[in-house]
């Protein structure tokens, strides 16, 4: 059985219940008791889940401050700084850069290359230019560690942070790139939150992120993730989703934009630690996807 303390809060003063719901049995509280039911099948998993649904001035989250590895939710703050400085006049989103494989560690200085992706193909064009825009997309679509690097090193990753912080996140911290063997010994890792990450989602929905039309191009991005076993699974067919996913060893996460129709888009996290196979994971994810949907949007 899994034991955790759920934390939540409403955007408005007072008891918000869940859309077109007025009894009791449908409150945020109804909402946590059915999570920590369909979590406590699975003995190894914590899980944190943030909601912020516009639509129903709601605010949900159950351990939205307790922080986990980040994997690859670490990308989404990335490229929102990418696109600021690009905004601001400091290099245009197609200028190329030179790919390459070597890297310095946070550490010491000490190179290192990547050995793990799930990018193959960009490792065929080493030594070539590509785009900030495509190194974005392919670190965004098909999760990039080498794409991310590169950005990380030329944006670095204090003025990541920085920006993070100037949206609204509180606890998450982007320090360095990924597979810096090294630091990870030391415990020197990108951190989150589902309550920061949302955060960011929202800002991107909002298109207050960078602006209207950088924030629109990001979530294109979002909507072509290639990886949809977690939030995507859980909803019904046809409904689009922006979101970035993250998985290493017994961490997996998915952050997402979802999009009813007819309905506002509304921003889901859910972050998990503890369970080995990421299919099983991935079921666990979606099952909370399915039951969150349903209270708040129906069949749509």
């Amino acid at each position: 059985m899994v034991s955790f303390k759920a934390v939540f809060s409403a955007l408005l003063m007072g008891l918000i219940v869940l859309s077109g719901c007025t009894s009791p049995n449908n409150s945020m509280q109804t909402l946590q008791n059915d999570i920590e039911l369909i979590v406590a099948q699975y003995d190894s998993a914590t899980v944190s889940v943030s909601l912020l649904d516009s639509e129903n001035n709601l605010a949900f989250h159950l351990d939205g401050d307790r922080l986990y590895h980040a994997a690859s939710t670490m990308k989404i703050p990335v490229i929102i700084e990418l696109f600021r400085q690009a905004e601001l006049g400091r290099f245009s989103i197609d200028e190329e850069i030179i790919l390459k494989n070597e890297f310095k560690s946070i550490v010491d200085g000490s190179p290192f290359s990547i050995l793990d992706d799930s990018d193959d193909a960009i490792y065929e064009q080493l030594g070539q230019p590509m785009s900030l825009r495509q190194l974005s997309y392919q670190m965004i679509t098909v999760s990039s560690n080498l794409a991310t690097n590169l950005l990380i090193d030329f944006l670095s990753a204090d003025s990541v942070q920085a920006t993070s912080e100037r949206l609204g996140t509180t606890h998450m911290k982007t320090i360095r790139g990924v597979e810096d063997l090294k630091a990870f010994d030391l415990g020197l890792s990108n951190q989150a939150t589902s309550s920061d990450l949302a955060v960011l989602l929202e800002r991107l929905r909002t298109g207050t992120a960078v602006s209207p039309a950088a924030d629109s191009v990001m979530l294109s991005f979002l909507h072509d993730q290639f990886f949809n076993a977690m939030i995507p699974s859980g909803l019904p067919k046809g409904l689009k989703v922006a979101h970035k996913t993250g998985s290493i060893t017994k961490i997996h996460h998915d952050a997402a934009v979802v999009y009813p129709l007819n309905a506002e888009p509304y921003v889901l996290v859910i972050m998990v630690e503890g369970i080995t196979d990421s299919k099983i994971s991935s079921e666990l994810g979606s099952s909370i996807t399915r039951l969150i949907h349903e209270r708040i949007r129906g069949a749509s």
